[in-house]
């Protein structure tokens, strides 16, 4: 069995009536698990099906939206192994000992 065929299989399982370019799909896939992380790659490939279904999306229209995911997922600005900003607990310097009663201040 090859992509093809696997597609096809999955299309008729899924009650799902349309073309795939997996081309396109998998290199926006492969692009966004090299620039953000692994587990951006399936995430990223349904989150492209769903934009297209929801817009009833012609197979220009899949291809603009794809584009936009690939730019954006090429101008990712965080290595594929950082942390989530969000997730991260940063640490709190103990500066109590600072005498801060002459620090200025802008309102």
């Amino acid at each position: 069995m090859n992509l093809h065929d696997w597609i096809d299989e999955l299309s008729d399982v899924l009650d799902v009536d349309t073309e795939v370019d997996e081309g396109l799909v998998l290199d926006l896939a492969r692009t966004a698990a090299q620039n953000v992380q692994k587990t951006a790659a399936p995430i990223t490939a349904y989150l492209l099906g769903w934009a297209a279904g929801a817009g009833d999306a012609d197979p220009e229209a899949i291809e603009k939206l794809a584009a936009r995911a690939q730019l954006l997922a090429e101008s990712w600005d965080r290595p594929a192994d950082a942390p989530d900003p969000d997730d991260v607990d940063d640490e709190v310097p103990d500066d109590s000992s600072v005498d801060h009663s002459s620090d200025l201040y802008e309102d």
